[in-house]
């Protein structure tokens, strides 16, 4: 449901994207879009919070800040909330590769998942 609806309006609504001094301004008319973030929230952060892994849990940690810096941002300007919130995405991308990179994980309350 959080990604159908955007890729519904991508495919049949026109998107602008517009220099703001330094930041990028995306448009894209979406239909209850206030319930599409909080779907998009639950759904990412609400798994990074319950996970057993303490380093994807401070990852939830730090999408939930960020969600919260990113919803002033949106609420001070408009606009430029797609390009602040792809920025502190990429941050936090490197806090994902840290975790993709060290392996299965090593916390002994977390039991090792065969594939």
């Amino acid at each position: 449901m959080t990604a159908t609806s955007p890729a519904s309006s991508l495919a049949t609504r026109p998107v602008t994207a517009e220099i703001h001094g330094h930041t990028l301004g995306h448009v894209l008319d979406l239909p209850h879009s206030e319930l599409l973030v909080v779907g998009y929230l639950v759904a990412t952060v609400g798994s990074l919070l319950l996970s057993g892994d303490r380093l994807l849990r401070l990852l939830g940690v730090l999408v939930a800040v960020g969600a919260v810096g990113a919803g002033v941002c949106a609420a001070l300007w408009r606009l430029e909330f797609v390009s602040t919130w792809c920025a502190f995405a990429a941050v936090c991308s490197v806090v994902l590769l840290v975790r993709a990179r060290r392996g299965p994980s090593a916390d002994p309350r977390t039991p090792a998942q065969n594939c």
